[in-house]
């Protein structure tokens, strides 16, 4: 599977989707999935984080017809035509944009999981749950990644 965004030039991530910006998430979009496909799942982290690997985004049960996320989709719970959102190491549900210390680039990887079946966890669902949930049952994937420095 492809992962795209037309939020993006090549790989640097615009101020607008940050914390120097108004923090919305970006447009993406996705490939047809495998056949079998029952719903998808989508994860943002920061591996250049100091520490541990910050989580910026969880989502999943998102519709397995779903091709699209689009730009500033609001930090609820449930996401209209289907899905749910889970928490990011902010501890906020939804986006939290890119926000690194220093000077130095970070690498955000954003995945998005093509799954056999609805994972069915509550609104708020941490990283390690939707992994957990998700072992087993992935089809396929694709990734993009963006960068951005301060």
């Amino acid at each position: 599977m492809n992962l795209t965004s037309t939020s993006f030039k090549g790989d640097q991530i615009p101020a607008k989707f940050t914390c120097n910006g108004a923090g919305v998430s970006p447009q993406l979009s996705w490939s047809a999935p495998p056949a079998g496909t029952e719903s998808f799942a989508l994860m943002v982290a920061d591996p250049d984080a100091p520490g541990r690997t910050f989580v910026h985004w969880v989502i999943y049960d998102l519709p397995a017809d779903a091709r699209t996320l689009p730009e500033a989709l609001p930090p609820q719970g449930e996401v209209a035509g289907g899905g749910r959102q889970g928490s990011n190491d902010f501890g906020d549900i939804g986006y939290g944009g890119p926000c690194p210390p220093g000077h130095s680039p970070h690498h955000y990887v954003f995945i998005i999981y093509a799954l056999d079946a609805k994972l069915n966890l509550p609104v708020g669902a941490t990283r390690v749950q939707v992994e957990a949930a998700m072992k087993g049952h992935i089809l396929a994937r694709g990734e993009l990644v963006g960068l951005y420095h301060r």
